[in-house]
């Protein structure tokens, strides 16, 4: 087998291409934008990315077939934030053999190792949390926007090497024109009576607002979690304007207190199903053409609950609950969704887990984010539930 650094447009080819073979009797496998999975090693595109801090190769058999892939790359933003100096790998594929799986393992694990890293997590982004995060053990159903799908094999490969699980992440999937318990709608209209509360969708022609509004929250719940760090303005203004094409405003809610914001329960309609899954990788103007058709005749019939959480001065107020029944109430009037699925709430925040299950979510999909020791000998620790 030859293992080939990715250096020019021909590697680069076949590093998005190789899937296409893994996958080719999968009926429930989406093919990505590429543009999607290139932005990630780009420093135009990518801010955590540095040459000198991420690297990728293919493997190719003996008849010149490329069989493998696997990514290695350093977040200088979370590297040293861990007990132990921790790298990463991501976007791991390979056929149905052991030897090749370890074989790029080692090349990954030997690359970190030299750049004084003594643990690597995978398989995971470099970058944000909620794409191209955790290994698909449990729910192999057709993938989401920007989520991972792999075999089931995989997790043998993973946990054969030596990874052990650092945390799980669940993807919950709830009918969304269920009712919810009566004992919600109670704990909610004690909070819509409070005059200091205001719950409220987004408005595409104030988006600048709820852009620094985002990052507010975000900054405020998100940014002393083990392994994330704060997120800039630019990085916000970003993220929020990518989605601007598909944002549908009434399944994008902001909570306040006194004017600040001070949660959200964000989702988009579910973007492979509403588009993606026609695209065959490239974003053409008859995809672009495809996707405002959908997006307009309501052909997606999936929300996809991106990112949900308050901060933590107003948790357990049942702001959470309010903010959940003013978008079911929206949901149920318009009736424009049938089914939401509530992405990344991690087993290390079982009061999330408990939410999701109260309101009727059930665990749909299960990934998980492996740690692997350099020293085989030290201590392993879960992260730490918050």
């Amino acid at each position: 087998m030859e293992l080939v650094v990715v250096k020019d447009p021909a590697h680069v080819k076949e590093f998005l291409q190789l899937p296409l073979y893994i996958y080719r009797n999968d009926p429930n496998y989406i093919r990505p934008l590429d543009n999607d999975v290139e932005s990630v090693f780009h420093k135009e595109t990518n801010k955590f990315y540095e040459e000198e801090n991420c690297i990728r190769w293919i493997l190719r058999d003996s008849r010149g077939q490329t069989i493998g892939r696997i990514a290695a790359f350093i977040n200088p933003y979370t590297a040293f934030t861990f007990e132990q100096p921790t790298g990463n790998i991501g976007f791991f594929e390979c056929i149905n053999d052991r030897e090749t799986a370890f074989l790029l393992f080692d090349a990954a694990r030997n690359w970190l190792k030299s750049r004084n890293m003594r643990a690597m997590d995978g398989p995971v982004n470099l970058g944000s949390r909620e794409r191209w995060w955790g290994l698909l053990v449990e729910g192999f159903h057709p993938p989401s926007y920007c989520c991972n799908y792999n075999l089931p094999i995989y997790q043998s490969f993973f946990e054969d090497y030596g990874f052990k699980v650092f945390f799980k992440q669940h993807t919950y999937l709830r009918n969304v024109m269920e009712k919810l318990n009566k004992v919600y709608y109670a704990v909610a209209d004690r909070i819509f009576k409070n005059p200091d509360y205001e719950f409220k969708t987004v408005s595409i022609s104030r988006l600048d607002s709820f852009i620094e509004d985002f990052r507010t929250v975000y900054n405020t719940a998100w940014v002393n979690h083990e392994g994330i760090g704060e997120m800039t303005k630019e990085e916000a203004d970003r993220t929020i304007r990518s989605m601007k094409p598909v944002i549908d405003e009434s399944i994008a809610w902001f909570a306040y207190h006194k004017g600040q914001p001070i949660g959200f329960f964000l989702s988009i309609p579910e973007l492979n199903q509403l588009f993606v899954k026609y695209a065959k990788g490239k974003l053409t103007l008859p995809v672009k053409l495809r996707l405002l058709y959908n997006k307009l005749t309501g052909k997606c019939k999936t929300m996809y609950g991106l990112v949900f959480g308050v901060i933590p001065q107003h948790q357990r107020k049942g702001v959470e609950v309010a903010m959940i029944v003013s978008a079911s109430n929206s949901l149920l009037n318009s009736g424009a969704y049938e089914e939401v699925q509530m992405n990344w709430i991690g087993d290390f925040n079982p009061r999330m887990m408990h939410i999701a299950e109260q309101i009727g979510a059930k665990i749909y999909k299960t990934h998980h984010t492996y740690r692997y020791l350099f020293d085989r000998e030290a201590e392993f620790k879960r992260h730490p539930l918050i």
